[in-house]
């Protein structure tokens, strides 16, 4: 299999590449250090890569790749059980991380490569003996489209996390077809803030722009300030989470400078959870722009997204990428093949994008599949009479059975995120001997002096969407739990 990223080795080696902060590579540069360090992580096996907002993680990760090995990101803010669980399912033989990053105990018996992402000629063999110093050439016949080329480690919402294994052919699809979706080229600058240890951030994020061409800057730490500085300054394309968009939506009134430099922008992205409607609103009413969102996980990459050509509605995730199939089944597997925007099924795809399997999980594996090759994803959507697929929540954790229907927690969330005196919202469901579940809302005012009642949330919601949809009881919180993407964390909001 050729190399994921052309232009590495391409006529133009003084074209920017990457740039974090003050720091940055061009695809000479980019080539040059990459090389030097695969040819140094050839024949390794696996790597795992400590994955900082750094110029070295980029480095480590593309170096890996080139040398046909497969790089597990390691997440910096990983407590030490989790890391010596990972570490111990995958045993990767080297760790590669920028230096004088202090690498946590779980990884000191690995052998340490310190990325230089200067490099411009080979690097000197480590002091402790490591694997060959060959690598393979991404033109042999021992490279193909389905060696890993990532192991990425899930949240482990029901248990210790699992490494999905992703193969080349998943990472050039899924970035082709994206490429397709946004018309993505060589001339796009994408600026984002994401961590590196996820695909949004890592495969989207980094890689993407690699692969065509164009360049990315990354923020370090994400910041208003940080995207009007990009935008200001030519970047045409911005990633982000919902928590990172709502900052900005909450910017915006106070700060003319952030709402200029996004109606710069070719294509605002959102992704990783769904963007609330009222973070839509304000955003497009404030800089013209529409925020375009799309739909993948950790086994999929990317499944659906809203074309750059197509009408950007808020609140969808668009239509299946090029490549991808998608479908709606009950719970018994049967396909939903009315496209009502009303009846709620389980999201199964299948394509190109996939994942391989769970490592060491052969269990796990048959178990995410169906006979016919379809990956249960979990996630619960109804799809509009265009085909424009609305998420409505996690089939564990969002599909609340209540009174005999099947409600999704995401429309409520957007109807109570409506309400002027809620600032966070997330919703469950809790057993009712009648209902048989009732509505929850998890609610963070706006104003915790003076929080809206649940009496008028309720009557809230109802005038929205339907009486049987009102919240049942309500909870006040100053905050709600959620994980390094922005996702809120359900599972930790617990009932009285």
């Amino acid at each position: 299999m050729s190399s994921l990223f052309p232009a590495l080795t391409g006529s133009q080696p003084d074209r920017p590449a990457l740039r974090f902060g003050d720091r940055s590579l061009t695809y000479g540069e980019l080539g040059a250090a990459s090389g030097a360090l695969a040819a140094r992580i050839g024949g390794a096996g696996r790597v795992a890569v400590w994955a900082t907002p750094a110029l070295e993680t980029a480095v480590a990760v593309v170096a890996a790749l080139e040398a046909g090995v497969a790089a597990v990101p390691l997440n910096p803010k990983s407590g030490e059980k989790e890391l010596g669980h990972i570490l111990s399912d995958c045993a990767p033989s080297l760790v590669l991380a920028a230096a004088g990053d202090e690498l946590p105990a779980p990884l000191g018996d690995l052998v340490r490569i310190d990325v230089d992402a200067h490099a411009t000629g080979p690097l000197p063999a480590p002091s402790v003996s490591a694997p060959s110093v060959s690598a393979p050439s991404m033109s042999a016949p021992s490279v193909s489209g389905e060696d890993p080329a990532l192991i990425v480690y899930t949240s482990g919402t029901t248990g210790p996390p699992k490494g999905a294994v992703i193969p080349r052919r998943a990472v050039a699809h899924t970035l082709d077809a994206l490429a397709d979706a946004w018309q993505w080229t060589g001339e796009d600058v994408l600026v984002h803030g994401l961590p590196l240890f996820h695909v949004h951030g890592l495969v989207l994020g980094i890689l993407g722009p690699l692969r065509r061409g164009g360049s990315v800057r990354h923020l370090g730490r994400f910041s208003t300030e940080g995207v009007t500085r990009e935008l200001n300054d030519g970047a045409t394309m911005m990633f982000g989470v919902p928590t990172m968009y709502h900052r900005i939506a909450q910017a915006l009134p106070e700060d003319p400078a952030l709402a200029q430099a996004l109606g710069k922008a070719r294509l605002l992205v959102s992704g990783s959870a769904a963007l609330p409607v009222h973070d839509h609103e304000r955003i497009t009413a404030a800089t013209g722009q529409r925020v375009v969102e799309r739909y993948g996980m950790t086994e999929t990459l990317m499944n659906t997204s809203v074309r750059a050509d197509g009408e950007p509605r808020a609140g969808t995730v668009g239509i299946p990428l090029p490549g991808v199939e998608l479908r709606l089944v009950e719970e018994d597997g049967t396909p939903i093949t009315s496209y009502d925007g009303e009846t709620v099924g389980e999201i199964q795809v299948r394509g190109p994008n996939l994942f391989t399997e769970y490592l060491n999980r052969p269990d796990a594996t048959a178990a995410a599949f169906t006979e016919d090759g379809w990956f249960r994803t979990g996630d619960m959507a109804v799809r509009d009479g265009d085909g424009y697929v609305r998420i409505v929540g996690r089939k564990a954790t969002d599909l609340i059975k209540s009174g005999g229907y099947k409600i999704g927690a995401g429309e409520i969330e957007n109807a109570l995120l409506e309400h002027a005196g809620v600032r966070e919202a997330a919703v469950t469901g809790e057993p009712d001997a009648d209902l048989g579940e009732r509505i929850v809302a998890w609610i963070v005012p706006a104003d915790p002096q003076s929080p809206p009642s649940a009496e008028e949330l309720a009557d809230h919601v109802a005038a929205r969407l339907a009486p049987h949809k009102r919240p049942r009881k309500v909870h006040y919180l100053d905050g709600l739990p959620r994980n390094d993407m922005g996702k809120i964390m359900k599972r930790a909001l617990t009932h009285d």
